[in-house]
């Protein structure tokens, strides 16, 4: 046997075998299993005497990473798209409240302690992120997974995830110019949203369909390999495209859990997530340096104190703003107060790109391994702590807030019913599909006119010609697309002159054919205006583009009905698959 190969069996073995047994001992005395893995790290890594256990370090954060997309996976296929829309709302506003403040927080607090200006924004950024492994991990070792609260907890955690891409974005754009662009910013937002909704949305259409196919071999070794080839392909695909791989199988396994065979899925793949999550959380101790606290144990202290308190306060608060009830807003918010994995990434690049140093990511892993211990305690002991302070609350705050709430739950109650309002929202929903899939297509258009791939697919003796041939056959195939938009769009023109009428609102007949008449039109322009911006290092010459744009306008006038026909058998096509999978 090979060197390398003895090493990594010998790593893995003991990694197991301490885990195993310090997680009996932490199941003895009633301990949390994350804790015991944690534990375990510490006592056999480097910085523990007398010896230093494991040999390469590498391997482990590897399998790290695997355990890192198997957690996250499983979260997706028990907490499938249908509960994220039920939670979205509420999720957004605690998730976009928490992150605010506590990057608020966290850079009040490096510049308290004379840390420098970036180091202060890397510290905010590093704090305003919970660790969704571990939340994940606590919740199921407390059986309290399928929770009004955690499903909440769970949602937020999807949109921290999300806006975690887009802070490590604007972060890298701070540590090169030392400024924010905003354009910049804007950019990586839009193509990032239109990346979600777009593997969303095919994913749904083919891979339910796909895995209903592979099911009917009934052969769990085949379904598992043919899932796990679904998972690891579309990671990759998100790390091509320099996205988190942690996001990327989240989606991959909400996705698979709109299948009919999802429960099975889960039961496959659970055996595998709990070991690769040990690793993972094995990892974590790992890298702990318990001289750092001899150093930095003011700021170690004052850190944890402002993330367990403010994270608490934070995301409690946003879930008030959203109406949910008081014992709801307060067990979410324990539930999220700690860091992981995002902050140890975030951590991380401040070294690479030199603008940090390295005491801040040691801060981060102690930070992150003492909240992970309190986090499932936290959890645990959420409903006493609520009922208690329910207790302490004065009665007009209590009743004030029960009016809020009510008012919130029934803003609106008389459009629920009505038809003219669910039609205007499902087209206003088929209206920003359209949206993200033709800025999709420009963008994919944009990367084929500068790639080696695009030289490969049109191989012509001029680079401005092999762009105007893929940017000019793009604008073609959108035509049923964005004739379907101009259709769509119409219609919402129509459904709210009805809403305005049927609330005695009268509009002069000038108002109402500005609104019906050209006002699609200008959108769909403006729409192409933004898509030939993204492009725009792919935009023929201004002479040959308005050639191109006025046979494009021929073609439209000619075969619009042939365009629409397309769109029409789509959108059938789409709806037929959408109702099968929800069967």
């Amino acid at each position: 046997m090979h060197d390398h190969a003895l090493i990594f069996i010998q790593d893995l073995a003991i990694i197991m075998l301490v885990s195993g047994l310090i997680t009996i001992i932490c199941h003895q005395f009633r301990q949390p299993i994350v804790f015991g893995y944690l534990l375990a790290g510490i006592l056999i890594g480097p910085h523990t005497p007398p010896f230093g256990f494991i040999s390469d370090m590498e391997i482990i954060k590897t399998l790290a990473e695997l355990g890192v997309i198997f957690l996250l996976f499983s979260l997706g296929l028990e907490f499938n798209l249908q509960r994220l829309t039920q939670v979205g709302v509420t999720s957004f506003i605690a998730a976009f409240a928490e992150i605010l403040l506590m990057m608020w927080i966290g850079y009040e607090i490096g510049l308290f302690f004379g840390w420098s200006e970036l180091t202060s924004i890397f510290l905010g950024a590093i704090l305003s992120i919970s660790s969704t492994t571990i939340i994940v991990k606590a919740l199921d070792e407390l059986g309290l997974k399928q929770k009004s609260f955690a499903q909440l907890i769970f949602g937020i955690l999807i949109i921290e995830d999300v806006f975690a891409i887009l802070i490590i974005a604007v972060l890298s754009a701070i540590a090169i110019s030392g400024t924010v662009h905003f354009k910049e910013i804007a950019y990586t937002a839009l193509k990032l949203s239109t990346f979600l909704v777009i593997s969303i949305f095919a994913g749904i259409l083919v891979i339910p369909r796909l895995i209903s196919y592979i099911a009917k071999f009934r052969n769990n070794e085949m379904l598992l390999i043919a899932v796990l080839g679904l998972c690891f392909g579309f990671c990759l695909l998100v790390i091509k495209l320099k996205y988190s791989v942690a996001l990327g199988a989240f989606i991959i396994g909400a996705v698979i859990a709109e299948s009919k065979y999802h429960m099975l899925i889960e039961t496959l793949i659970n055996p595998i997530r709990d070991m690769f999550s040990a690793i993972f959380f094995v990892s974590v101790g790992l890298l702990f340096d318990p001289t750092v606290f001899t150093q930095y144990l003011i700021p170690i202290i004052v850190i944890i104190i402002a993330v367990v308190v403010g994270k608490i306060v934070t995301c409690s608060l946003g879930v008030l703003i959203s109406g949910r009830d008081a014992k709801t807003a307060l067990r979410v918010g324990m539930g999220l107060a700690q860091i992981g994995e995002f902050s140890f990434i975030i951590a991380a690049m401040g070294i690479e790109m030199k603008v940090t140093g390295n005491f801040l990511y040691s801060i981060a892993v102690a930070v992150s391994i003492i909240t992970t211990i309190t986090t499932p305690y936290l959890i645990k002991y959420s409903y006493r702590v609520t009922n208690t302070t329910k207790n302490f609350m004065p009665g007009y705050v209590v009743h004030a807030y029960k009016s809020y709430s009510h008012f919130l739950q029934h803003l609106g109650p008389a459009k629920e019913h009505d038809k003219i309002a669910d039609h205007l929202k499902a087209t206003l929903l088929r209206v920003l599909l359209y949206v993200f899939i033709l800025i999709g297509m420009f963008l994919c258009a944009a990367y084929l006119g500068t790639s080696e791939f695009g030289d490969e697919l049109i191989n012509v003796s001029s680079e401005a010609l092999q762009q105007t041939i893929i940017w000019t056959a793009t604008v073609i195939i959108s035509l049923p697309l964005l004739l379907g938009l101009h259709q769509q769009i119409g219609k919402i023109s129509r459904n709210l002159i009805k809403i305005s009428e049927e609330h005695n609102i009268h509009l002069h007949k000038n108002v109402k054919r500005l609104i019906t008449g050209p006002t699609p039109l200008i959108l769909v322009i403006g729409l192409m205006l933004l898509v030939s911006g993204l492009s725009a290092n792919i935009l023929p010459p201004f002479g040959i583009l308005i050639v191109i744009l006025f046979i494009v306008a021929i073609i439209i006038v000619l075969s619009s009905s042939f365009f629409l026909r397309i769109h029409e058998q789509v959108s059938k096509h789409i709806a037929k698959s959408i109702k099968k999978n929800k069967k």
